[in-house]
């Protein structure tokens, strides 16, 4: 088996403008996204997603420009079943032969961004393939799944105070969940407007209700250690990115302050960011994107690392399908996951450009059976929505 194809578009997805929501990002009118497909010579085809913005927002020219251009022509006739090789070939550049002869990384300084989006997109599509070519789902190539169905959080909430507990009992109504995450930080200024914002979910919820926040990494240090202080009597399950990524010692001196657990990960990039906050001691539970942190190979060998320092596993699955059903897949496999974040934003990468509906009942999802992803990708659809390069 040879990869004959490769080929990458912007995808780019208008929200109706009764579903958008405002954040700290702005208004989101659209999801955006690099939808990656690889094709091998006997014609069976993979998908993948890359991310280089949180959420829906960004744009992708410069990604799928690297895809089409730079990553895709590398690819062609390598057999798309050697994943690890792959994988470590296109993270180790020019040095890839001497990194393979001495069983260590010897990565290009463009190790980081853009680089491992693109990696990430190619490694979920090759995974794709290879349950495609054996008639598995990707779960039971990562070892088999733990559990047929999994437990989930709505993951939303951006109403204002007095109607945060509306809009969170509308999440739990909606798809009997038990667990909900709402947003704090720069959207609303000062920690104490944000702290209010939470009081009344909690009180709206009650006390079963597991209740998270995202900050989106927008608090100082300071301010993050002000407001857990401040929800304290919430009971929260997570406090989400309190400070910035790159500020993992801040994340620790706010995780060592506070009794709420801390998450996070979205914004870094494979196992060695992830071995830092491990080793600092920065937080919780690891919260790796698929489409961004290196794939499916690179969120099982995190998974490993948080396993290993006794940490928990919740990937950030705000995202297009490919990027979502790998995340399935991987909590499906890894030990430390317990969780699967479901958007209750507009999110139309996720319904519209996959023929299969997610299965969720009583806040769990079904983790799919089919073989790959799991998912069909409607390609009619898919390039109505490209944006013209």
């Amino acid at each position: 088996m040879k990869i004959q194809r490769v080929e990458a578009w912007w995808v780019r997805i208008p929200i109706a403008a009764a579903n958008q929501h405002r954040s700290d990002f702005g208004q989101i009118a659209t999801f955006d996204a690099a939808i990656l497909r690889i094709e091998s010579d006997d014609g069976i085809v993979g998908w993948g997603e890359g991310k280089n913005a949180a959420g829906s927002a960004g744009t992708y020219g410069s990604l799928v420009h690297m895809l089409n251009h730079e990553v895709g022509p590398q690819l062609i006739g390598r057999d798309p079943r050697d994943i690890n090789d792959i994988w470590d070939t296109l993270y180790n550049g020019v040095r890839h032969h001497s990194a393979k002869l001495s069983g260590h990384a010897m990565p290009q300084l463009s190790r980081r961004g853009l680089s491992i989006a693109a990696i990430s997109a190619v490694d979920i599509a090759l995974w794709d393939i290879l349950g495609k070519s054996l008639g598995v789902p990707v779960w039971r190539l990562l070892g088999g799944r733990k559990a047929e169905r999994m437990k989930a959080y709505a993951s939303g909430g951006w109403a204002s105070a007095d109607k945060i507990g509306e809009q969170l009992l509308g999440y739990i109504d909606k798809g009997g969940f038990r667990a909900v995450k709402m947003r704090v930080g720069a959207m609303d200024g000062a920690p104490h407007v944000s702290a209010a914002r939470v009081k009344a979910a909690r009180e709206a919820i009650g006390p079963d209700i597991d209740l998270m926040v995202d900050a989106h990494g927008t608090y100082t240090v300071a301010d993050a250690k002000r407001f857990a202080r401040l929800s304290e009597e919430s009971n929260l399950a997570w406090f989400e990115e309190p400070v910035i990524g790159d500020d993992k010692a801040g994340m620790a001196e706010v995780r060592a302050a506070s009794i709420v657990p801390i998450a996070a990960g979205e914004s870094e990039t494979t196992r060695f960011d992830f071995r830092d906050m491990a080793v600092m001691k920065a937080a919780d539970v690891f919260q790796p994107d698929l489409a961004f942190c290196g794939g499916i190979t690179e969120a099982m060998r995190i998974s490993t690392i948080a396993s290993a320092f006794n940490l928990r596993l919740a990937p950030h699955m705000w995202a297009g399908a490919p990027a979502f059903f790998a995340g399935l897949h991987v909590c499906a496999a890894s030990p430390a996951s317990f969780i699967i974040e479901y958007s209750l934003g507009a999110n139309p990468m996720l319904h519209d450009l996959v023929e299969e509906k997610i299965d969720l009942k009583d806040g769990t999802i079904a983790i799919p059976d089919r073989p790959g992803l799991g998912v069909t990708v409607s390609e009619s659809f898919l390039k109505a929505h490209a944006v013209k390069g």
